[in-house]
């Protein structure tokens, strides 16, 4: 493919493939668990690991990292303690995260404005080698503790008291859970951006979600949409030379519109076979004698 003969490009390309495969995992766990705008206020929180990057000319990945970490560590700290003040320090720890990324990047001054618009909806030309083992290592990072600890997450969100009741630590997988969401938005912040990654993680998902019931399956076939919207947003951003962000989302909107048609006759068929089963059951056993 012609395409691919731009090195910027191949190197978007690896890491739009590395969103698409990840940010489903995570995302298929904070929709079972309710937290399905988690990651868009995570991007906020990692905005401000940006920022303070830009101002002391640290490395913007690995600092929003950190920021984006410790920002989950807190917040599950506070929301351990009370579900009512723990949402309330989301919101304050969400918005104090984009003014503060937004603040420290004006003070930066020099082209760090500039450049804040694409950690914000994503950039293909500025995917660095660099950026490439960062979000590698991440990925396997992320990877490695789901199917170490998926399970234990998967009961958690599930049901809380079910999951006491087998003995899981709750607040730690739950703080888990957190902390991989951040991992993950920082991951898509380079191609996606951080005000939109969460859709990557949460609309493939909810694609899945038309044509299957299995939480498996569903983690599955939101993964195969979420690697589709990537690469195929990805060229249609260098097709219509716009941000990679928004291209990607929309994609992945159009593939859950397409699942969602494709869902129609699929659940006639099932609601089909649910009555016939129930007038099978309810009809007198000497009828066919």
């Amino acid at each position: 493919m012609p395409l691919l003969e731009y090195d910027f490009l191949q190197r978007a390309l690896v890491a739009a493939a590395i969103v698409g495969l990840v940010a489903p995992l995570i995302g298929v766990f904070l929709v079972q668990r309710r937290l399905a705008l988690l990651g868009d206020g995570m991007g906020h929180v990692a905005l401000a690991g940006v920022g303070i990057a830009f101002l002391f000319g640290t490395a913007p990945v690995p600092t929003a990292l950190v920021a984006a970490a410790a920002g989950a560590v807190v917040i599950e700290l506070i929301r351990a303690k009370s579900r009512t003040a723990g949402d309330l320090a989301l919101a304050l720890i969400f918005y104090g995260g984009i003014a503060g990324g937004v603040l420290f990047t004006y003070l930066a001054g020099g082209k760090s404005s500039a450049a804040l618009n694409q950690y914000l909806f994503g950039s293909l030309s500025t995917v660095s080698a660099s950026d490439l083992v960062w979000l590698a290592v991440v990925a396997l990072l992320v990877i490695v503790v789901l199917a170490t600890f998926g399970r234990e997450i998967f009961v958690m969100a599930l049901d809380p008291d079910l999951a006491r009741t087998q003995g899981i630590r709750v607040t730690a997988m739950s703080m888990l859970l957190t902390v991989l969401a951040a991992l993950t938005v920082v991951i898509g912040m380079r191609t996606v951006g951080l005000l939109l990654v969460s859709a990557i993680m949460i609309v493939p998902v909810a694609a899945a979600q038309q044509l299957t019931r299995s939480f498996r399956t569903t983690a599955m076939i939101g993964v195969v949409v979420g690697e589709l919207a990537a690469v195929l947003g990805l060229f249609s951003s260098y097709s219509l030379d716009v941000p990679p962000g928004p291209a990607i989302v929309m994609v992945a909107l159009l593939l859950f519109g397409l699942c969602a048609a494709l869902a129609v006759p699929v659940r006639r068929r099932r609601s089909r076979g649910v009555a016939a089963a129930a007038a099978a059951a309810a009809e007198p056993i000497g009828a066919h004698a």
